[in-house]
């Protein structure tokens, strides 16, 4: 059962304030107040056109600023929600920063001008950047807090991951927490259920600080949250702390949270704190609260306004006067003027910058360097085989790597493995993996494919290097938000500030006799869509141990996609190359020289590809393959160089025909290379539906080898 808590100001654990001199409630109160005059001051400057967004941090001021007190900057790790401004404040973000946000600024520690304001970032603070998305940070916070386990037992992998890019911000202290917040609206998200879910399970070291206005933009806490309380939802789950205090109190907030975040660094479990606050202002200036709240209401939140609270309480309390609360303020006021007036006058990004940290500047995977050469031994290996063998030899290299996903465990219940084979993933590609590694390194992981991936994005910023497995590319959908939102731009958000070289191996594809709808997807283009991803598809064994090697290498996520049809074919087999082969990505593998057509393709389609060719052969036609292998980068070189060739050329994939990867190939060709061709551009592709259960119908739907010949024919007779 969860543990309950609720504090009152009177019952501060026998102590007039809770053990907080005069000089730490006064720079509360002076955090609190230079929040808020932050947020006056950026609403002012957007009115004047001065900045172009803008979002308040008003009624959330005291439990953040509390709360900031109990963390330890520059040690424990922030997943931060946007109204976190005194939290930062506190933390070490300074007023100038902040404004520097605003105005999209060169100088912008958070993003360099890309973020909106307040999407918070600071890698000297381990405040980790800052989306818009609504609870995505909570798998990630679940991941950096898997990290810090990890590192207490593993201390040469934290020494790899201090020698890699960014190394200098990678660290591990052993009372180290993870803190994650957002407002209440966030939890409904499955990614905040999902978190707490592993949380719990693996009893991590996380602190939740939900704070709670009262509305998720204009939807109130009645019907956002069953029973109006998200701590009342979550209090069952085991060994999550779960406390409820005022947060407009940060007194209350304090002791609350002192408690709380003790139970976590005493390493007991995760701790959930749901703060009631306010939101004095409208969500944010493109809304107007005015338009669904009452006058009633309204005047009801300004009277539980903490900064007018806390003023009014200290100068009762004889802690300050008059005089010196105005002092205070007016110092304030002179602060965000000065930082405003630099913020204002500081340069913005220079126009070239936006391609800057796409893509890791450390590590190119395209390399020629790379291209090293296979060192073969041992008896020929499937596709399946050479993933568990090239995984093998990496985990072995680098103690860094984590191998996780749904199934992927030899067996979760490690007594068992003395009884039992092992599964190691559904295709058997990690089996023996976790025998040999542990458990902690390979593992299985809940049906949550959101949080497979945000866990990795978690691991990854902190050093190390997951490989995550999607079981089916059919079921990467509900991570698509984690992929697209926050994998593919978390380095070019962050301006360089973080990165997350997570693997994905997924498995995708049709030709199975049976796999319909849910089992025998492509969609391949869809990812190649996402700048800051590099998407591979090999279709030999030896390729799989080439590309492999390099995406756990690369500094940049990779999506590896495995064709299940390859998995276990006897004709793309290959000797063991070596620890130490590689293949860069963007080069392409000739597959078959020819001079009268050129059939560019990749996957399982390659090997259709083949049989055509041999086909059109006979008939004195002669054809060049090119497997592209590497679909993001693409070699568009070896493509060129082939059509320059035949003039004339098919794309032949496997994904739909309209709005395919092959798509972007012929328009490109047409574009650049059109003096070049004989004749039109011709496309190979599945039918504009769904693949069927039925056979016959997966060969109907899914390109052929006849479709591959007869296409040949049909630009050669043009």
């Amino acid at each position: 059962m969860a543990v309950q808590t609720r504090v009152k100001v009177a019952k501060l654990e026998g102590q007039k304030y809770h053990g907080l001199d005069r000089e730490t409630l006064i720079r509360i109160y002076r955090t609190m107040f230079l929040s808020r005059r932050l947020d006056d001051r950026e609403i002012q400057l957007k009115r004047q056109n001065k900045i172009y967004f803008q979002i308040s941090s008003a009624g959330h001021e005291a439990v953040t600023a509390a709360t900031a007190l109990l963390l330890r900057p520059g040690v424990d790790w922030i997943y931060p929600y946007y109204r976190d401004r005194a939290l930062c404040l506190l933390l070490g973000v300074t007023p100038l920063e902040t404004l520097l946000q605003a105005v999209g600024a060169k100088d912008d520690p958070s993003s360099g001008g890309r973020q909106m304001p307040s999407h918070w970032g600071h890698n000297k603070w381990n405040i980790v950047t800052k989306s818009s998305c609504t609870g995505t940070q909570y798998v990630q916070a679940v991941g950096a807090a898997e990290a810090t386990v990890y590192y207490e037992h593993h201390a040469k992998a934290l020494a790899q991951a201090q020698n890699a890019p960014l190394g200098e911000f990678v660290h591990h202290d052993p009372e180290e927490i993870v803190y994650v917040s957002s407002g209440d609206g966030a939890t409904s998200e499955g990614e905040f259920w999902e978190s707490l879910n592993v949380a719990c399970a693996k009893k991590l070291p996380i602190f939740y600080l939900i704070e709670d206005n009262g509305y998720a933009i204009s939807v109130p806490i009645e019907v956002q949250t069953a029973g109006g309380s998200i701590a009342g939802l979550v209090k069952n789950f085991p060994g999550l702390h779960v406390a409820d205090c005022d947060g407009t109190e940060p007194l209350e907030s304090y002791a609350v949270c002192k408690e709380a975040i003790a139970y976590v660094r005493e390493r007991h479990g995760p701790a959930l704190v749901h703060a009631r606050v306010t939101r004095p202002y409208s969500h944010s200036l493109s809304d107007d609260e005015k338009l669904y709240k009452t006058p009633e209401e309204r005047e009801a939140e300004a009277r539980r306004d903490p900064l007018s609270k806390f003023s009014l309480f200290l100068i009762r309390e004889g802690l300050i006067d008059q005089k010196e609360i105005e002092a205070l303020e007016a110092q304030v006021d002179r602060e965000v003027r000065e930082a405003a007036d630099q913020a204002l006058a500081a340069e913005p990004p220079e126009v070239p910058s936006i391609r800057v940290n796409v893509y890791s500047p450390d590590v190119d995977p395209t390399a020629t360097a790379l291209a090293v050469l296979p060192q073969f031994h041992g008896a020929p290996k499937t596709m399946v085989e050479m993933v568990a063998a090239t995984l093998n030899d990496e985990m072995g290299r680098d103690e860094r790597i984590t191998v996780f996903g749904e199934d992927v465990a030899d067996a979760s219940r490690e007594e068992a493995l003395r009884e039992v084979k092992g599964k190691g993933g559904v295709f058997k590609a990690t089996a023996g993996l976790q025998r040999k590694y542990g458990a902690d390194r390979v593992f299985n992981t809940p049906l949550a494919e959101a949080s497979i991936i945000g866990r990795a994005i978690g691991m990854a910023t902190r050093g190390l290097k997951p490989v995550a497995e999607i079981q089916f590319f059919d079921y990467i959908w509900p991570a698509m938000m984690q992929i697209r939102d926050e994998l593919c731009v978390l380095r070019w958000r962050s301006n360089g500030a973080f990165k997350a070289p997570v693997v994905m191996r997924v498995a995708i594809g049709g030709y199975l006799t049976g796999g319909a709808v849910y089992h025998s997807q492509s969609g391949e283009s869809i990812f190649t869509h996402c700048p800051g991803l590099r998407v591979v598809m090999p279709s030999t064994a030896l390729d799989v141990a080439g590309l492999l090697r390099t995406a756990i290498r690369c500094d940049d996520p990779v999506m590896f996609l495995e064709h299940k049809h390859l998995y276990r074919q006897p004709y793309n087999r290959s000797e063991y190359p070596g620890p130490d082969f590689t293949i860069p990505f963007g080069k392409a593998r000739v597959v078959k020289q020819g001079d009268q057509v050129s059939i560019v393709t990749y996957g399982a389609v390659v090997h259709r590809v083949e049989i055509a060719a041999a086909a059109l052969e006979r008939e004195g036609i002669s054809v060049e393959i090119i497997d592209l292998r590497s679909l993001s980068p693409y070699d568009w070189e070896a493509i060129s160089a082939s059509v320059r060739k035949t003039h004339r050329v098919i794309v032949a994939y496997e994904d739909m025909l309209s709005w395919g990867y092959g798509a972007e190939i012929a328009a490109r060709i047409a574009e650049e290379l059109f003096d070049e061709l004989d004749a039109p551009v011709k496309r190979v592709a599945a039918m504009d539906t769904f693949c069927a259960y039925q056979p016959k119908l997966e060969d109907e739907i899914l390109p052929q080898t006849d479709d591959i010949a007869a296409a040949a024919r049909q630009i050669l007779a043009y």
